[in-house]
């Protein structure tokens, strides 16, 4: 015969096979006239398949596994992170699907529908959008009402509520609008680039999150506004000279949805433009909005949680006021809600001095009584101010020594300024920080209010520093001291002292950071600082708001701070105590508030949560259950664990049903004994060909199921455990409630444990007694794809008995560096990456504990007992893994 007509006559046999398959599922497949090469093919096309369909599997638990350690909230990440995650994971069930559907032929068909139900549920989870706001691009001051924070932003919402419903002075200006901003943005194609890099960026490399922002800031900056708010733009400025009599300095301020909020302040993560001409105002505008992807702005959001898509721009513009002094007020202590006297921080000039800690400020306590009265003075040397230059933009200038010294604001505005602070504090029921300045009039004009941060109001006052006295043992200790607590607490790490934006790229996680100058800019250092030292700054500034609001320990005003501490030098900050001490001081840091877990309740971590329910939970556990159908999957993970245990049932029926003994499991034979378990070969588990219905153990040659029948042979089990009465009680209660646990119950688990192998892999599903358990291990020289998954399931006591036999179980694998994840009664430990014989020592365990924990459930209850089986297990596994017991075991690799 010809190749063409060879090759006809194969598909046809193949075609039948199939056809045949398909009709009569379990019954056709056994026609002994098929041909045994025609076999031999159709085994190798499915085992082909349950590869590919169990590197789909491994892939998707591994990203559930992602997508779980992502949501204890320990780490930060962004919507990339969500979506990519979402979508990976979908695409590898849909390729377990794809991959099923070719083993068994139309034979599950339930499973597609419910995939695609739970992956729009999934996408309609990440495609929710911020609700519609009025389309107005531009809105005064005078028309902006108390529910229009979705189109002004919090900070321009928050400032009109207080002028137009309290009546506080209040300098004129507009609002240009999220609108407005979603218009620039989508009209001009900017978001959709700016989607695609962030889609593609790896945001945990700094260099490169820098070089993406600056990109993108560019991109804004260069981009011409639509001519619809380019003139919408120009018309607002105009009406605001009108109001005046003239062409009037503006300042350009930003109001983006969530700043200034009480528990995201966004302190100093946006920039102003203070002093401009109305000419230049639509770049001025420009400017603004590019500063919402600063380093520091983008890593704020992705610590808090924020999605970019939720953070819209509106930009507040302000008749500038030439002030003769200002700063920030609290009304109350800032780093002890304990305190509740109003604290005002004054400079001369504009308040940029205080928030950007460049200039040292005067502090006037206040007490909220009637009429307020000062309780305390800190009058600084103010040696330098900030005023508007008589072009554009403000200027740093020197001031005499006589102005320097003396107070920024007299007692009169410092009582009234007290009084404006507890006036609003009442009115929202919240303690608030307050930017404020005189003009030149002599009349207070309100910039900014804003609520303190929960973290600092509410968790603060419950621990004070008299908490940790201060014994004085350890002054020898100390390096620097003094300054100003900007955040309390104490930590410990290595000194880095910063002083160049290229800084920001060479910082080590868990540093000391160490600066001159407190500027807003180090605040994309703070989720890899352990504490803050500063030169120069005050309690008011934007970087020690979001060190309290990070739970960041801080001192400010430290001289000599930057040349008296060392790069690499191992220091204690205790910013309570206002000292630095060499080396770490255990007493300074122990008992210490852990810092809060900034991403946990963020709308990220929610998106993250809500497509984890239809992803992580494992409903479908017990595969002897009635309800183990397609039907009932709810989630990913319930689709692959269903797929992942029918296509092992699938392939060892192969051999049976087409009565193909080449590709049947057969019968393993352990010192000439039979054994109540079958081995499948997939490809190269065997040494050799194999004939008849067993295989001795001998002829076995994968490295994984090796190592796991090593360490189930290597020390012989005892038996049961000794039960109580209650113990039997509930094995007996169990065994007539729930028949199927019985053995005498015919089961695919009740008689067999099944063993598919290749050289290197295992698949194995075992049933002893009344728990069952699950192992699969890729194991060989490819160190990256190593892994070992295994799970564990059931027992014959009751339910808390069960789940505390999983727990002992799960504790023992944490212990030896497993993964481990427990729900109810059912445990998954995951290992993975390790050398070739770290993971053969580690699976020698999994083969002893299979078959030593057996009942153990039934005596859970019994204290002595548990820990009696504990510490024989833990020495047995130790002499496992060291090689005294169970043959020469290699060395396991460190850690």
């Amino acid at each position: 015969m010809t190749e063409s007509i060879l090759n006809r006559i194969f598909r046809h046999r193949i075609f039948r096979h199939r056809y045949l398959s398909a009709l009569f599922p379990g019954k056709a497949e056994g026609v002994a006239a098929e041909d045994v090469e025609t076999l031999r093919s159709a085994f190798k096309e499915r085992y082909h398949s349950f590869k590919m369909l169990l590197g789909a599997n491994n892939h998707a638990l591994e990203i559930m596994s992602e997508i779980e350690q992502a949501l204890q909230g320990h780490a930060s990440f962004d919507m990339a992170f969500v979506r990519g995650k979402c979508t990976e994971v979908t695409i590898n069930v849909h390729r377990m699907i794809q991959q099923m559907d070719r083993l068994a032929p139309g034979r599950y068909a339930g499973l597609s529908p419910r995939y695609m139900d739970i992956r729009e549920s999934i996408e309609g989870i990440l495609a929710v959008r911020r609700p519609d706001t009025e389309h107005l691009l531009v809105v005064d001051f005078d028309a902006v009402g108390e529910d229009m924070a979705p189109l002004v932003g919090s900070k321009m919402a928050g400032l009109c509520d207080i002028r137009n419903r309290l009546g506080f002075s209040v300098p004129e200006g507009f609002v240009v609008t999220t609108y407005a901003f979603d218009r620039f943005f989508s009209e001009t194609g900017i978001q959709t680039e700016i989607n695609r890099r962030f889609q593609t960026a790896d945001l945990k490399d700094v260099e490169n999150l820098h070089a993406l922002c600056s990109e993108i800031q560019q991109l804004i900056l260069r981009t011409p506004l639509p001519g619809e708010l380019a003139e919408a733009i120009t018309s607002a400025c105009d009406r605001l000279a009108q109001r005046g009599g003239g062409t009037l300095p503006l300042a350009f301020r930003s109001s983006a949805v969530g700043e200034d909020a009480i528990h995201s302040s966004f302190a100093g993560q946006y920039h102003s433009e203070l002093n401009v001409d109305p000419e230049h105002a639509h770049y001025a505008y420009k400017t603004v909005v590019a500063s919402k992807y600063t380093p520091q702005a983008v890593i704020y959001r992705m610590n808090r949680g924020f999605r970019d898509e939720d953070i819209p721009m509106a930009v507040g513009c302000l008749v500038m006021v030439d002030a003769a002094a200002g700063g920030v007020a609290y009304s109350r202590n800032p780093v002890d809600a304990a305190d509740d006297t109003v604290h005002i921080n004054a400079v001369h000039g504009l308040p940029k001095a205080v928030v950007d800690g460049s200039t040292p400020c005067d502090l006037f306590v206040v007490s909220k009584t009637d009429p307020p009265r000062v309780v305390r003075r800190e009058i600084a040397a103010k040696t330098t101010r900030y005023s508007p230059n008589v072009d554009e933009g403000v200027d740093r200038i020197q001031v005499d020594e006589r102005t320097a010294e003396s107070p920024a604001i007299e007692e009169p505005h410092q009582t009234a300024i007290a009084g404006i602070a507890a006036a609003l504090e009442s009115h929202y029921g919240l303690p608030q920080d307050i930017e404020w300045v005189i003009d030149r009039t002599g009349s207070i004009v309100l910039l900014q209010c804003r609520p303190l941060p929960r973290a600092i109001t509410e968790e603060s006052a419950q621990q004070d520093s008299s908490d940790f006295p201060d014994t004085g043992e350890d002054d020898a200790d100390v390096i620097v001291a003094g300054g100003i607590t900007a955040s309390p607490g104490a930590a410990w790490g290595e000194v880095y002292v910063a002083a160049k934006q290229a800084d920001t790229l060479r910082f080590p996680k868990g540093a000391v950071l160490v600066v001159h100058q407190a500027l807003p800019r180090w605040a994309a250092l703070l989720n890899r600082a352990a504490a803050v030292v500063s030169e120069q700054g005050g309690v008011a500034g934007h970087l020690a708001s979001v060190c309290r609001e990070f739970g960041i320990p801080a001192i400010f005003g430290v001289a000599g701070a930057v040349t008296r501490l060392k790069t690499g030098q191992r220091v204690t900050v205790n910013a309570d105590r206002l000292k630095i001490y060499r080396g770490v001081k255990d007493k300074a840091i122990s008992g210490r508030r852990a810092r809060p877990n900034l991403m946990i309740g963020s709308p990220i971590h929610q998106t993250l949560k809500r497509a984890g329910r239809l992803i992580i939970p494992l409903n479908l556990l017990d595969p002897d259950a009635s309800g183990f159908r397609p039907e009932n999957c709810t989630t990913l993970h319930d689709i692959t664990r269903f797929i992942h245990e029918k296509s092992v049932h699938e392939m060892f029926n192969f051999g049976k049903n087409h009565a193909f003994p080449e590709r049947a499991a057969k019968q393993l034979v352990h010192n000439k004994v039979p054994m109540q378990w079958w081995v499948l070969d997939l490809e190269d588990g065997f040494a050799g060909p194999c004939e008849g219905k067993v295989v001795p153990i001998e002829n076995i040659v994968s490295i994984p199921m090796l190592a796991f029948w090593e360490g189930f042979t290597a020390i012989p089990w005892e038996g049961p455990p000794a039960i109580d009465g209650g113990g039997f009680m509930s094995v007996m209660f169990q065994s007539t409630a729930n028949p199927a646990l019985a053995t005498g119950v015919r089961s695919q688990y009740a008689q067999h444990n099944y063993f598919m192998i290749s050289r290197n892999y295992c698949s194995l599903n075992s049933r002893l007694g009344y728990h069952f358990a699950i192992l699969e291990a890729l194991v060989g020289e490819r160190v990256r794809e190593n892994y070992i998954s295994f799970q564990f399931k059931g027992g014959a006591a009751d339910e808390r008995r069960r789940q505390r036999r999983i727990t002992f179980i799960g504790d023992i694998l944490e212990d030896n560096g497993f993964a481990v994840r427990i729900r109810n009664d059912h445990m998954t430990a995951r290992m993975e990456g390790h050398l070739q014989a770290h993971m053969e020592a580690y699976l020698k365990v999994l083969g002893y504990l299979n078959l030593h924990t057996r009942q153990l459930d039934m005596i859970m209850t019994n204290p002595t007992r548990v820990d009696h089986y504990d510490q024989k297990i833990r020495k047995d596994i130790v002499a496992i893994l060291s090689g005294k017991v169970g043959g020469q075991a290699k060395p396991a690799e460190p850690g």
